[in-house]
Formats: C-alpha cells, structure tokens, sequence
C-alpha cells in the first residue's frame, strides 16, 4: 500500500490540472461555437473566466507550497524543486501574459484594431508545461519513499 506523504499537495496538483485542462483545453475555444456568441462577446466571458482561474490556481500553489514546508524533510527533493516550474509559469501569467491578453481583449471589445500577437501561443505553450510538470509532480507523490 502506497502512502501519501502530502495529501493536501496530491489533491490541489490533481485540481490544479483539472482546472487548466478544462478551461485553457476546453472552455477558451468551445465559447465561441456557441450559437449567438459574438466575439466581443466570447472576449469579455474569457477575460472573467481566466481571471478567475488564475485566482484558483494562486490557491492551489499556496496550498501545495504549505504542505510541502509542512515536510520540511522533503523541502529539497527533485519533485519538489520541479513544482516551482508552474508556479514560474503562474508569476509570469498573473503579472505579464494575462495583463497584455486583457488590454488585447478589451481593445476588441471596443471595436479597436488589434495588431498580431503570439501571446496566446505563448499561453497554450506555457500550459502545457504546467500540466505536463503538475502532472509529473503530482504521480511523484504516490510512489513509495
């Protein structure tokens, strides 16, 4: 039988990917296919749910930075280490990336030219790199120590 050394931190890893998955994988495209959903539209519902995801993942990254200083003889492991990659990820979405996203949207929403941009590919890039570490992290706290 495997023992769960911080199960504060497997449970708010396992969310966390369930969050991002559902709504940076799903919702962020699937909105504008729906039947009367205008863009300025689609634009303004994204801004409120991204906004509020970023607050859940904030949760999610202090409850598992709590449990791992909880174990304090576990502070310095590998996997340890490997979740500072999404909170990385995280600082860099909350104070750069969503900000220059939500001047994009809001200027769509008033109707102004928008030039190009690669921010949302750096988005689903930087995504993906977060699932892929949370998930990495997070089968790491099942195995057996």
């Amino acid at each position: 039988m495997t023992l769960v050394k911080m199960p504060i931190a497997l449970i708010s890893t396992f969310l966390w990917i369930g969050f991002v998955c559902a709504i940076s994988f799903m919702e962020a495209w699937l909105k504008f296919r729906a039947p009367g959903i205008t863009l300025p539209l689609g634009l303004g519902i994204g801004r409120i749910v991204f906004a509020a995801l970023n607050k859940v993942e904030w949760v999610f990254a202090i409850a598992i930075s709590i449990n791992i200083i909880w174990s304090v003889t576990e502070l310095w492991k590998w996997q340890n280490l490997l979740i500072l990659v999404p909170f990385a990820i995280l600082l860099i979405q909350t104070f750069w990336l969503l900000p220059a996203l939500d001047a994009r949207a809001e200027m769509h929403i008033q109707g102004q030219q928008v030039p190009p941009s690669n921010l949302h590919f750096y988005y689903v890039i930087m995504e993906v790199i977060k699932v892929v570490c949370l998930s990495i992290f997070g089968i790491t706290l099942f195995k057996d120590n």
